[in-house]
């Protein structure tokens, strides 16, 4: 009998051998992307990265599962999740009315069971969401062979419509990315090429010739959080099951961290610095003649 699928990573059935295990590699980038942790009806957060529930719930959605269908193999899998463009932050203002003049009622209900109107009488309610806008990640689940080649084919004909975090925010294309891997979810992550946008990687390539550095173009250092047992971290975004009306989440720990990965950029041809590039900087008393 297989043992039950461990939150903090360790894929169902044990560990297994190396042979045993395969990483799907996946793309994360839309437009907009939301990945909250908690949920309040004012108010809806985005943490800086997608969430072990956001990428379960598109997998069992590419999967054709519904709301009420067991997860636990899906929340077995390790999660490793690259940072290849951060995005920036947008806040979605809203304000809400009733469309024939009334008062807003309030949360609590009476003795009927009918909604108590708001005192003093409130006629419009202020909520705020946010999003991630023109980001990029790079997310690597690794589990048993049979398990994530299901999921890859799911993934590439999903069931039901993908979305990053919620259901207005669809991914683009593509979202996996190529074959499945081989290898810890910190060497496949190492080894995938940097999928940022034009604009991030012109802007990079900017960056390294004002410095003098072109050169080492090749490479870049992207931070990564991957599902690790012995992890220093702990998140609350673990789903233990999506229906409606018995929604939960556990904890797993985490573990963060910096990957040297290939760009897929080159260097101009005789762009190497000079040798003594480190003595050649920006001289403040140049112009005293000191």
């Amino acid at each position: 009998m297989s043992s039950q699928p461990d939150p903090h990573g360790t894929p169902a059935g044990g560990p297994g051998t190396e042979n045993d295990l395969a990483v799907l590699v996946l793309r994360l980038a839309a437009p907009l992307q939301s990945w909250g942790d908690r949920s309040a009806f004012n108010r809806r957060d985005t943490r800086p990265q997608p969430t072990k529930s956001g990428v379960v719930g598109l997998l069992a959605a590419a999967s054709g599962r519904p709301r009420e269908a067991d997860i636990t193999d899906l929340v077995g899998l390790r999660l490793g999740v690259r940072i290849d463009q951060p995005g920036t932050l947008l806040r979605d203002y809203h304000t809400v009315s009733d469309y024939r003049g009334r008062p807003l009622p309030q949360a609590g209900v009476n003795a009927k069971g009918m909604q108590k109107p708001t005192s003093p009488a409130k006629d419009t309610h202020v909520t705020q969401r946010f999003y991630l806008q023109d980001a990029v990640f790079v997310a690597a689940l690794q589990g048993p062979r049979a398990l994530v080649e299901s999921l890859a084919e799911a993934v590439r004909h999903p069931a039901f419509p993908l979305a990053l975090g919620r259901r207005s925010c669809p991914p683009t294309q593509p979202v996996t990315l190529g074959s499945l891997r081989t290898g810890t979810l910190a060497d496949v992550l190492q080894a995938e090429p940097w999928q940022a946008g034009p604009t991030a990687r012109d802007a990079y390539r900017r960056s390294l010739d004002r410095g003098g550095q072109l050169a080492t173009v090749d490479r870049i250092d992207l931070a990564a959080t991957l599902d690790d047992p012995a992890g220093n971290d702990t998140w609350q975004d673990v789903p233990l099951s999506f229906y409606p009306h018995g929604r939960g989440f556990t904890t797993r720990r985490v573990s963060h961290r910096w990957l040297s990965v290939p760009t897929g950029l080159t260097a101009p041809p005789n762009t190497a610095p000079p040798a003594d590039a480190d003595r050649a900087g920006h001289d403040p008393f140049a112009l005293l003649g000191w």
